[in-house]
């Protein structure tokens, strides 16, 4: 589609745009992490990575869109409005996060900065790192609102999102909401995956603070409101997740000795950060060094590590960080980045390509045909009808019972695109339990598009859903 588009406009101003898309398609998946100033996507993005890359304080390169993407150098482009991009300098202490030069400019005059870097992540994803909505400037939340949620006509450049929540705020659900304004040009709940953030902060920093972060965001799963517009919503520890990513062993061994220290006085001084910071009581370990680690660990982190030393589980910093990670949710996000994001990567893209491509035809002369062929790929494409259905589901049952939707959506691919996870079944499935449930779905599904009594929607439904499981039981057959 994208190489008919450019040979019929090969010279055109509308050229270069047309090979943009194109090779769009060959570039990893688009993912925007989004959300409320101080919610805690630069901390979340670097522990994706697994080192300090995105800036976390209130500097001017926190109020551009910056995109990280995988190259073989360190480099850093900064892209002017209305300008060709030029490559800026940078600098980097002590493994922290990059410090780049905009040469004079002021955030306002920069379209975004893309930070090329050498990382196993970015082969897979290129990750965006929003500015704050909610800023107290406002052309820094105008700066995020407009990438995320474009003027009429506009597909945003992101592919999916991860949209981090702080709790359940009116201005959250606002900006969820507007991302389905347009069914066809923004993202669909298959593409945006609510964090409820800072999960180790729920509570005070208890140490039951991930567990009730938990039980929270399993309440916003079942919400009906963010059921409509997300995925799914997962408890997210970013601090703790990316301590335990890049933990150095000289912290490990500071732990050690502050879990070696007496234990009410050690209480005491875990009440709060000020009583952390001014305790004293272990010789080897400086104030400095508590400062450092109230940074890196935060109270939750300090409390958790002192446990699991304490208790024995954690005898070396490999264990430690292990444990880190595991409590910090980081894993379950990016299983579901890998299931609902990667697994679907080809065909995320291409609707991405398709919207941007039939926006970029409206504005050309002698474009119709080009026109009609991606209405018809819209229309033909069974991998794009899946997602648009999940879509219309989340906000009209089209006739369908609670548990008719629970199992379209499944079947859809709403937990995951492999047959196991879309036929319910468990891990362990063989190829003759595929089969029988797929060729069961299929029955159920031709029998509700075939009933005189089910409604137009339904019946639009019952046909997609009947595909789907036509394609199960052909991938078995092939297999």
């Amino acid at each position: 589609m994208t190489r008919n588009a450019i040979a019929a406009h090969a010279g055109t101003p509308a050229e270069p745009l047309l090979k943009a898309l194109a090779v769009r398609l060959r570039q990893p998946l688009r993912v925007a992490i989004a959300g409320k100033v101080k919610a805690g996507k630069s901390t979340l993005l670097n522990a994706l990575l697994g080192e300090a890359l995105a800036a976390t304080d209130a500097g001017e390169c926190t109020k551009i869109l910056t995109w990280f993407q995988h190259g073989s150098n360190y480099r850093v482009l900064l892209q002017p409005h209305q300008a060709t991009a030029v490559e800026a300098r940078f600098s980097r202490d002590d493994g922290g996060p990059i410090q780049i030069d905009l040469g004079g400019l002021g955030p306002a005059d920069v379209d975004r900065l893309v930070v090329e870097w050498p990382s196993t992540t970015l082969k897979n994803f290129v990750l965006i790192d929003t500015p704050g909505i909610g800023s107290v400037a406002s052309e820094v939340s105008d700066r995020a609102n407009r990438f995320l949620v474009p003027d009429e006509g506009r597909a945003t450049p992101a592919d999916a999102v991860l949209y981090l929540m702080r709790h359940r705020h009116r201005d959250d659900m606002r900006l969820l909401e507007a991302f389905h304004d347009d069914e066809v040009v923004q993202p669909t709940p298959v593409n945006a995956v609510g964090v409820l953030s800072r999960a180790d902060e729920i509570g005070g920093g208890k140490t039951d603070s991930t567990a009730t972060a938990a039980k929270i965001a399993a309440s916003y799963r079942h919400d009906p409101g963010l059921h409509r517009v997300c995925q799914t919503v997962l408890p997210v520890a970013g601090l703790l997740a990316f301590t335990g990513r890049t933990l150095r062993e000289q912290e490990y061994t500071a732990m050690h000795r502050i879990a070696g220290a007496d234990r009410e006085p050690l209480a005491a001084a875990l009440s709060s950060v000020d009583r952390f910071a001014e305790w004293e009581g272990v010789e080897d370990v400086s104030a400095e060094e508590r400062r450092r680690l109230l940074d890196r660990f935060g109270l939750f982190g300090l409390r958790l590590a002192v446990e699991l030393i304490r208790a024995g589980r954690c005898t070396n910093s490999a264990q430690l960080a292990a444990h880190l990670i595991e409590q910090s949710g980081l894993r379950q996000l990016v299983t579901v980045l890998g299931t609902q994001f990667a697994a679907r990567s080809d065909v995320l893209k291409a609707r991405s390509v398709l919207m941007a491509l039939g926006t970029v035809l409206q504005q050309l002369p002698d474009a119709t045909r080009l026109q009609g062929e991606v209405e018809r790929i819209w229309a033909g494409a069974h991998e794009i009808a899946e997602l648009r259905l999940l879509n219309s589901l989340r906000l009209d049952p089209a006739g369908l019972a609670a548990e008719e939707v629970e199992e379209a959506e499944r079947l859809l691919g709403s937990a995951g695109t492999a047959p196991i996870a879309r036929l319910g079944l468990e891990p362990d499935a063989d190829d003759a339990e595929i089969t029988r449930a797929a060729r069961s779905a299929l029955d159920r599904w031709q029998k509700r598009a075939e009933s005189p009594l089910s409604l137009r929607s339904t019946v639009h439904a019952a046909r997609v859903l009947l595909r789907s499981s036509e394609s199960l039981l052909a991938q078995e057959s092939d297999g």
